[in-house]
């Protein structure tokens, strides 16, 4: 996947400035694709340039004017060719698991405390999830909204977003009573 369907999907629910499109990176897309905010705003001028995207200036009195955009005919085109694409699996490249890996030959307290700090941030993460699947839901259940909510996709990729996070704190919990296991019958005599 580029940069560029990332952010023409992101596009899908109407206009959005550069610094709108970054926010709805941080809320909701940067659970399956990271952009810094200077990668999206270049990646806005080639989508401009190549039409799959139109921008409008709004002119705004007391602050400076802004820049809109949205998706084009041909942007939907390219997202429908996107998403008909073979998708290649995913895999994990991570320095926290390659560390864990070496734990039988190397000194785990530092280790123990960056899993501390990693499940706090996924704990973190979680509770942003439930928050924004709670927003999206409104009043209804997660059936009902599944069933008959306008847009589901955003939904779907929080709740991947979700377990993905549960998943992190839940290993990272389970690695440290492990490790720390292992250091309390070492310790003994």
């Amino acid at each position: 996947m580029a940069l560029r369907h990332a952010v023409l999907a992101a596009l899908l629910d109407g206009e959005l400035s550069g610094y709108q499109l970054a926010k709805a990176f941080d809320l909701g897309v940067a659970n399956f694709w990271y952009a810094r905010p200077q990668q999206l705003y270049a990646e806005l001028a080639r989508l401009e340039k190549e039409g799959l995207i139109a921008g409008r200036e709004v002119v705004q009195e007391t602050r400076p004017n802004k820049r809109l955009f949205q998706v084009t005919d041909a942007g939907l085109e390219e997202l429908q060719g996107f998403a008909a694409a073979p998708t290649k699996p995913s895999f994990i490249r991570d320095d926290l698991l390659v560390k864990v890996q070496a734990a039988d030959h190397v000194t785990t307290t530092a280790l123990i405390a960056q899993l501390s700090e990693r499940a706090a941030f996924a704990q973190a993460k979680v509770d942003l999830f439930d928050k924004l699947l709670r927003t999206m839901r409104g009043d209804r259940t997660e059936e009902e909204f599944l069933h008959h909510g306008s847009r589901i996709g955003p939904y779907l990729t929080c709740q991947r977003g979700l377990a993905f996070e549960q998943g992190n704190r839940d290993w990272c919990e389970r690695t440290i009573a492990a490790l720390r296991e292992r250091q309390r019958t070492r310790a003994r005599p």
